[in-house]
């Protein structure tokens, strides 16, 4: 006679997902043994842990900066007492970006595991330049305003590379995902995504810069990543608060779930290069992300939310060289990492915010003639977001000079702006309003 669940919980055993193994066992072995059954028990749950520093490489300048740069440590100090956290370290373009709690806006986290909460919805958001010898950059800036697509929704007339389909139908997080992936190839969504053409300064040679991430692709990786690093944290660490849910690496889901990370950063490098392609041939190109998860030969994993990796062999295609734009009007400065070890090989991705887009047109700012003047300054939808103005922005200036007094990057060169798109407010025509 086969022994039930009965006979286990009759040994004092709690119920749980264990049942199931410990009945396979006790079944084979025909010996219902409370001592050997134990070893199907799940471990003790990881407790928070409290009293862990953190690296702050960001200094205010002001009253906004102030108040921005107090929640942001608010939020990394909650962060850091998830259990499998082992360092983190704050950006000079640090904002926070979710509830007390989560990993902020440049800001870096390493562990043992996975925590899709820390690359959130946008995997892989990154930047990418082609320099172009012998074309004008209004030419360009014509060209890639033909060419791509911002806004909602997607195209069918660039089609993903057939190898990038293949890889994602043949993975366990990925395989429905594939024609979500396909329409929104060749596309760059909303929000602070651009296209910038420019000069460099060193040879006067015209540039183009993307930023965007994953789409639509992206953000259902990382949602069913959180419904699975929930699960573990259920068991795990309940006490964790769930943005910090993590996937244990060495589980088959961890295992998937890194090769998943991998195909979604094909993807988007190749979305990346398949827009500047329909420009024309560039002479040069690299490109970099700046939210996405590296793993170091330490074997941990190094969560970049809005910060570029600066440390040497960070992917197989780095090159010695990084980008970080700072706003329209502004240059994209061109960086050779320095791997700072306090930064955990970091440097910003970016100039930041100090407050939020809703603080942003409560006050009032943005003006569109002032703050675009000298560059041409376009928004696919027609109607500008005055949240995508410089004073939307960090300064500048202050945030270059961050970079060098903590020393996270070299600036080698920089993109002197021609002109940027960026989508524009189109939640003024969207569907549901029209």
């Amino acid at each position: 006679m086969a022994f039930t669940g009965k006979d286990i919980l009759a040994l004092g055993i709690p119920p749980g997902k264990h049942i199931g193994a410990m009945l396979a066992e006790a079944n084979k072995t025909g010996v219902l043994n409370k001592d050997a059954l134990e070893k199907h028990l799940p471990p003790p749950a990881l407790p928070l842990v409290d009293g862990r520093q953190f690296a702050l490489l960001a200094e205010a300048t002001n009253p906004d900066e102030e108040a921005n740069l107090a929640s942001v440590c608010e939020s990394v100090q909650e962060m850091i007492k998830t259990p499998v956290i082992t360092a983190a370290a704050v950006m000079p373009d640090a904002c926070p970006a979710g509830p007390v709690g989560t990993i902020p806006v440049g800001g870096v986290a390493a562990s043992t595991a996975i925590h899709p909460g820390m690359h959130s919805a946008d995997i892989c958001c990154s930047v990418a330049i082609s320099i172009y010898r012998n074309k004008k950059p209004a030419d360009v800036l014509d060209a890639v305003h033909a060419a791509t697509h911002f806004g909602p929704g997607g195209r069918e007339d660039m089609p993903m590379p057939s190898e990038i389909g293949d890889g994602l139908g043949a993975n366990f997080f990925t395989k429905n995902m594939v024609a979500t992936a396909n329409h929104h190839f060749g596309t760059q969504g909303d929000g602070n995504h651009f296209a910038f053409v420019g000069e460099l300064r060193s040879t006067g040679e015209t540039a183009l810069v993307t930023h965007h991430g994953s789409r639509g692709l992206g953000a259902r990786l990382y949602k069913e990543g959180m419904r699975v690093a929930d699960r573990y944290r259920q068991d795990l660490s309940p006490e964790t608060l769930r943005n910090n849910a993590w996937i244990p690496a060495d589980t088959r889901e961890g295992e998937h779930y890194w090769k998943a990370l991998q195909l979604v950063r094909a993807w988007t490098k190749a979305n990346h290069f398949a827009i500047h392609e329909s420009v024309g041939k560039a002479s040069d190109r690299f490109w970099n992300e700046h939210n996405f998860v590296f793993r170091k030969s330490d074997g941990l994993f190094y969560h970049g939310k809005g910060a570029t990796p600066a440390f040497s062999g960070w992917a197989d295609d780095a090159t010695d060289l990084t980008l970080i734009p700072l706003n329209m009007a502004q240059p994209v400065l061109i960086v050779r990492g320095r791997n700072n070890p306090d930064a955990l090989g970091f440097s910003p991705h970016g100039a930041g915010r100090n407050f939020s887009r809703s603080e942003h047109r409560r006050r009032q700012m943005g003006d569109l003639d002032s703050e675009t003047a000298g560059i041409d300054a376009r928004f696919f939808t027609g109607i500008p977001d005055p949240t995508e103005l410089p004073s939307g922005y960090k300064n500048a200036a202050e945030v270059k000079r961050q970079i060098e007094h903590f020393g996270l990057a070299e600036i080698v060169d920089e993109v002197i702006p021609h002109g940027c798109i960026m989508a524009g407010d189109w939640e003024q025509q969207a569907p549901w309003r029209t």
